[in-house]
């Protein structure tokens, strides 16, 4: 068992469970909605996996990945996901280019406060309600998508649940708002591309479309605005909460209670939305249920326990892996984050940094050679590598609809109303390759 756990073999149930994740909507659809055939796959290869690690002397190795990894995101995750569920937006407003400009700028803005889903599931139905008299309608899911649920989640370890992992692994919360120049970058040659391409269809629409538009527009409304208030207090118990502030909650012999209290905030937070949010504005009015965070925490379960022996060998063989230089961390994480979990994928990536020479060097010495001399750490791995695995694994989420959860939801609600969006390769080929890329090309040439 020893041997399997440090070997490449050891990666197999981590690899298959992150395919299964990306193929499975694609070739099982029906079968893969069901949350009780997700928690069948998560058991089918983490049980096996996590008897290997026990009986391979890595219990510790794994009782770290569940009870300081995995219930700390789960927890974040559904704390936003409840509270973000009891606010609800509703008005029609007239469908000009700067209006639509203007809501896909706020929920930029807005996904880094509350997350990327809870911003795209907050603001997609009124963007689907103002534009649905317009004909062409189509590129504002699709720019809404990349701005909403993906790109504008980088300014915080709220934002996307990548750059919360990286938060638990030593990045402090306001290390993330260095990242504001290439947040800015991307976000605003995308709202200007946006606005271009909005205002030519805008002209192409005809007049009994506008006249429409025009004639049923109705004024903006906010129904559960407290919860606002329980939102701030998510982003100051992530923010002050930790290590950093009150350092006995590292300590070895603390109370279970301490090392647990950021997520005992935080559940209250949640529990005080649900009793104080009203049930119409909730379950009615944003038609909330229960369903897609029991599927995070299924799937995530079989993650962490897969991941664990996985990153523990692609730490002991990072050097063999002859990554070196940010660019390559930039687009090997920014590759594998379009086409699988980026969550996952940014762990993994982390952990190969953290096994390169010049940081095993920094580790065990407190000295940094090489190519990385001289430059500061974060979170154990030069500042420059984290820049780059934190930028690529939130923003090239958008390259595909698998990329990232919210890009399937939004697809689905946007379909559900009757909007004809494009297939999984029509995404690509008409959007993301043609759009994003090139915008994501260009911030790695500007800032990586």
């Amino acid at each position: 068992m020893e041997q399997f756990v440090h070997s490449a073999w050891s990666m197999i149930p981590f690899g298959l469970m992150l395919l299964i994740i990306a193929i499975g909507p694609l070739v099982a659809e029906h079968k893969w909605e069901s949350n009780l055939t997700k928690l069948l796959v998560s058991l089918v290869l983490g049980i096996p996996v996590a008897t290997c690690l026990i009986m391979g002397n890595m219990m510790h190795e794994l009782e770290h990945q569940l009870f300081f990894d995995y219930v700390p995101f789960i927890i974040l995750l559904l704390a936003l996901f409840v509270i973000t569920g009891g606010i609800h937006f509703s008005g029609d407003l007239k469908a000009k280019p700067l209006v639509n400009t203007g809501f896909l700028g706020l929920g930029w803005i807005l996904a880094s406060l509350m997350g990327t889903t809870g911003a795209a599931m907050l603001l997609i139905r009124p963007v689907i309600e103002t534009n649905q008299q317009r004909q062409y309608k189509v590129h504002t899911i699709l720019f809404f998508i990349a701005l909403v649920a993906n790109c504008g989640g980088l300014l915080t370890p709220l934002g996307d649940p990548p750059l919360f992992m990286l938060f638990l692994r030593g990045a402090h919360f306001g290390w993330f708002l260095n990242l504001a120049p290439e947040w800015a970058t991307t976000g605003l040659i995308l709202l200007a591309l946006y606005f271009a391409i909005d205002t030519y269809y805008y002209r192409k629409e005809d007049w009994t479309s506008l006249s429409a538009d025009a004639r049923e527009a109705t004024s903006l409304q906010i129904k559960g605005g407290i919860n606002f208030v329980y939102l701030l207090g998510v982003v100051l118990a992530v923010a002050c909460i930790n290590e950093g502030t009150i350092p006995a909650m590292g300590e070895a012999h603390a109370p279970l209670w301490l090392k647990f209290l950021r997520e005992i905030v935080l559940l209250i937070l949640a529990g005080l939305s649900l009793w104080t949010t009203d049930k119409k504005t909730r379950y009615e009015d944003n038609k909330y249920t229960w369903a897609p965070i029991i599927e995070v925490a299924v799937l995530f379960l079989g993650i962490f326990t897969t991941m664990t022996p996985a990153l523990a060998y692609l730490k002991a063989h990072a050097a063999d892996l002859g990554f070196t230089h940010p660019w390559q961390f930039y687009y090997a994480t920014g590759a594998l984050s379009a086409f699988l979990d980026n969550t996952p994928t940014a762990v993994a990536f982390h952990g190969v940094a953290t096994g390169l020479p010049e940081c095993l060097a920094a580790a065990d010495a407190g000295v940094v050679t090489g190519l990385f001399e001289g430059t500061p750490f974060v979170a154990g791995i030069p500042e420059i590598l984290l820049k780059a695995i934190s930028i690529a694994a939130v923003m090239f989420g958008s390259l595909t609809y698998i990329g990232n959860g919210p890009n399937f939801m939004v697809k689905a609600i946007a379909e559900e109303s009757g909007i004809k969006m494009p297939s999984f390769f029509g995404y690509m080929i008409k959007f993301s390759l043609i759009i994003l890329l090139p915008v994501y090309i260009i911030v790695q040439l500007l800032f990586i």
